[in-house]
Order: C-alpha cells, then sequence, then structure tokens
C-alpha cells in the first residue's frame, strides 16, 4: 500500500470514527457553530416567569457574521436597542444613544442598561455554552434535553458579575432543550432556578426563555445611524 492511499484510508477510518462515536452534546455544538458561521440570521428571545418576580419582555436581534448585531428588547415601560460590533457598541435607553463606554460611566439606569449591553451575546455563542454545561444530553421527541449543571446555571444568571463579582447565586438548578434543523440549531429552551441576593436580599429565579433563529441567510442588518456615530 502506497503512502497516499495509507493516508487516504487512516483519513477516513479518523472521519468515521468521529461520527460514530459522536455525542449529542456533540451534534448541538456542531449545530450550533454551523449557525454562526451563516452569513447571517434574525433570533427571537421570550421569557416566562414562575416566580413572580421581574421578567424581560421580548427580545429581537439581527446579526452578520463579521458585521453588526443590532438587538431590540423591552422591560416594563422601557425598552433598549443594542448595537455591538467587535470591540465597539452602543446602547440606547432614556437618556438616548450612549457608547459603551459613555454607560459605563453613568448612574442609575444608564449604567444598569450598559452592563445588558456588554453581556448581551448571540443565540449560537450561548448555545454552545449551555452545551458544554448539560450533564447528559439525550433526544428525546425531536428534541436534545439535559439538566444544566450548577456551574452552567451560574453562568448564565451571572448577570454583569462574570469576573466574580457579581451578585451571590444560591441552589442553581436547570435545564435546556435543543432543536436542530437541516443541521442547523433552529431553537432552544432554558430554565434557570436558583436564589440570587441583591444588597442582602434574596431573590427567587424561575424563569424559562425560548429563543427561536429564523430568516437565516436574509436578514438585513441596518443599526441606526445615531448608533454607528457614537460607535465610532
Amino acid at each position: 500500500m502506497n503512502r497516499n492511499l495509507r493516508f487516504a484510508t487512516c483519513l477516513l477510518l479518523a472521519t468515521s470514527s468521529r461520527a460514530l462515536f459522536a455525542t449529542p452534546a456533540d451534534d448541538v455544538t456542531a449545530a450550533a457553530k454551523k449557525l454562526g458561521d451563516q452569513a447571517n440570521y434574525s433570533w427571537t428571545a421570550t421569557s416566562v416567569s414562575a416566580s413572580g418576580g421581574f421578567t424581560p419582555g421580548p427580545v429581537n436581534g439581527k446579526t452578520e457574521k463579521g458585521g453588526a448585531t443590532y438587538v431590540t428588547s423591552s422591560f416594563g415601560d422601557n425598552s433598549m436597542e443594542v448595537v455591538l460590533q467587535g470591540d465597539k457598541g452602543a446602547v440606547k435607553g432614556q437618556d438616548g444613544w450612549q457608547s459603551l463606554a459613555e454607560a459605563d460611566q453613568a448612574e442609575g439606569p444608564g449604567r444598569f442598561i450598559g452592563v445588558i449591553a456588554r453581556n448581551t451575546k448571540i443565540p449560537a455563542a450561548t448555545a454552545v455554552d449551555l452545551a458544554a454545561h448539560t450533564a447528559a444530553l439525550k433526544l428525546v421527541d425531536g428534541a436534545y434535553v439535559s439538566e444544566l449543571t450548577a456551574d452552567g446555571v451560574k453562568a448564565q444568571l451571572a448577570f454583569g458579575g462574570r469576573d466574580g463579582n457579581g451578585p451571590a447565586i444560591a441552589n442553581p438548578k436547570g435545564s435546556v432543550k435543543f432543536w436542530l434543523k437541516d443541521g442547523l440549531l433552529a431553537k432552544y429552551e432554558v430554565t434557570l432556578q436558583a436564589s440570587m441576593n441583591f444588597n442582602g436580599n434574596d431573590f427567587p429565579i424561575d424563569q424559562t426563555t425560548t429563543v427561536e433563529v429564523k430568516d437565516v441567510g436574509t436578514t438585513k442588518v441596518e443599526p441606526p445611524a445615531e448608533a454607528k456615530k457614537k460607535m465610532t
């Protein structure tokens, strides 16, 4: 057997072995990364709180690979817009458009909105993180389902505290479901339960968020001109 034939045979065996022993987590991760490789896509996220606490309104997002991500959301009577591109970004709250640097220097709600903007992640990246923190994914009725590890729940709830300086989180529990279509991540649902301590007060969290991906390859991302000015 000559060298080229031996190499081709080894490559075929290696590829076949990976396919044969791929886990459900591998399938979900591959589908999420494949979504991230698309030229563009949109998504809608809706949340429901069983604890009766704060529940954010619907989140609508659009993203282009190598380009901008534009997200709009609401919470109560307030609304927010976020534009991110690379290491630059702008956020709009009650005080109009601000750069992320300006939001960092703001007080009260302005700074709060800036923290939300800096923690904004697109679904493809979030799904990869979630899959990495699953206990044991398995296919059930067309969806990949699993409990989340405690660290996985904490990572999702580390609002403004990814450096370890955020509010204390106790009794973290959670689960996740993923739906794939044509090898792409199409939808996921994540339930998070915990107790979060703010200024000495414990607040229960029991929230389910459903994210649906749409318009893959046909999404147009057109951030407002005011946002672009703040990102220069």
